[in-house]
């Protein structure tokens, strides 16, 4: 029983040359489950690259970013005009506002369900948890559960908000560190120094970082987030696999 996470995007707030923006997609495959969890710019993409669009078992949206949700509607084209439609809609777990920022309804691709601080959805083998965080506009981390462990995402979010609300028994915290010590205070993110604060304080068995604004050198965010975090840290990166 494995529980994987492939990297289709890690750029914090836009996509840097040759990157793409925010988003992942987790697989377990002892059911052949498969969750793309946040669609930013070039993520649909890469998504091709590793998963037949049309066999998603579900996508979450963690938040109405177009950095974290603007590709739902490339992938809507190309099922309606060019791949052919799913066996049935998939189902979009949401947070509070992302339907209205891509214009998305219910049809015969997508079928919207809205999330909220504390909701529980089960996807095939997959327990999800949602925890509001620290941002400038209604965020939800997410917690995913299976047999192989546990995953949890930070989505976006400043140090108002802690991995410990995700509960104990993280294997993988894939948490933004957006900027180094430097930028602390910016708004609605952390640092790589509070992001390895926060994964320590919870227990996390496992760091990996993402969300590094393209213009922030990745070697100084990830140094802070190790420091903090008393132990390995991995920098997420397009194509990167991490394995539970």
């Amino acid at each position: 029983m494995t529980l994987t996470l492939t990297v289709l995007g890690c750029d914090g707030s836009h996509a840097g040359a040759g990157g793409a923006a925010s988003g992942y997609l987790l697989r377990s495959w002892e059911r052949g489950t498969a969750v793309w969890m946040d669609a930013g710019a070039g993520t649909f993409a890469n998504l091709q690259r590793y998963c037949d669009p049309l066999a998603l078992s579900a996508i979450v949206l963690t938040h109405r970013h177009l950095d974290h949700c603007g590709d739902i509607d490339g992938f809507v084209t190309a099922a309606r005009w060019v791949i052919g439609l799913p066996p049935r809609p998939i189902a979009v777990l949401a947070a509070p506002g992302v339907r209205e920022a891509v214009n998305g309804f219910d049809d015969d691709v997508l079928e919207w369900h809205e999330v909220g601080d504390g909701d529980g959805r089960d996807v095939a083998d997959l327990r999800l948890r949602f925890s509001l965080t620290d941002h400038m506009v209604p965020t939800m981390a997410v917690r995913v559960d299976d047999a192989a462990g546990a995953l949890g995402y930070s989505a976006d979010s400043g140090p108002g908000w802690s991995f410990e609300a995700l509960g104990p028994g993280v294997d993988l915290a894939l948490c933004e560190a957006t900027f180094t010590v430097d930028h602390e205070g910016s708004p609605g993110h952390m640092s790589g120094r509070q992001a390895g604060a926060t994964a320590r304080r919870s227990g996390a068995r496992r760091l990996v970082i993402t969300h590094r604004w393209p213009t922030v050198g990745a070697g100084a965010v990830a140094a802070e987030a190790a420091e903090a975090f008393g132990g390995r840290v991995d920098s997420a990166a397009v194509g990167r696999g991490f394995s539970l």
